[in-house]
Formats: C-alpha cells, sequence, structure tokens
C-alpha cells in the first residue's frame, strides 16, 4: 500500500520593498511636528491585546504618537459596535486591529 501524503504549508510572500522611499517620507511628513493619534481595536480574541500592545510599541519607535486610544469589542464574533467605531473616529486619524490566539 503506497500512499502519498502531500503536506502543505500556507506561508505569505515576503513583503516587497517600498518602491519609493521618498513618497513614504512625504507621507509621514505631512503630520510631522503633530504626532498620529492613533487607535487600537482589540477584537476579543485571546492574545490579542499582546499582539496590540507590541505593535503600538513598535510604531512609538518609529511614528511620533500625539495619543493612544484604545476599544475592545464586546464580543469577537461580532462586528464592532457603532458606539466604538464613532468613538475611534473622533480620537484617530489611524486605527489598527489585529486577531491572534
Amino acid at each position: 500500500m503506497n500512499e502519498t501524503v502531500r503536506l502543505v504549508i500556507p506561508a505569505a510572500p515576503a513583503p516587497a520593498p517600498v518602491a519609493d522611499a521618498k513618497a513614504t517620507q512625504r507621507r509621514a511628513g505631512t503630520m510631522e511636528g503633530k504626532g498620529v493619534r492613533l487607535g487600537v481595536l482589540d477584537n476579543s480574541k485571546g492574545n490579542a491585546d499582546h499582539l496590540l500592545r507590541m505593535i503600538v510599541e513598535g510604531v512609538k519607535k518609529e511614528v511620533p504618537l500625539a495619543s493612544v486610544s484604545f476599544a475592545r469589542k464586546p464580543i469577537v464574533s461580532l462586528a464592532a459596535p457603532t458606539d466604538i467605531l464613532d468613538q475611534l473616529a473622533r480620537e484617530a486619524d489611524v486605527v489598527i486591529s489585529a486577531m491572534a490566539d
């Protein structure tokens, strides 16, 4: 009995380098001196809070932040309630969200 076992390893390709570094610098420079108001949406999955804190620490090293606003979805399987999305829209220029387990 000869059976073939196929192993598939799903892996994302490495991100491509930024083609135009000057364009990236121009975008970053538009908020220069002001600091970015960062919003963080925790989806309530296990360890998402740890992952998001690591991301925020990494962002702080690269981008001047004026503030960081954290919000957490109450139920992992449902969309974020409108009041949470409205809060983030008022308090943040950019919002990051993450999933973890």
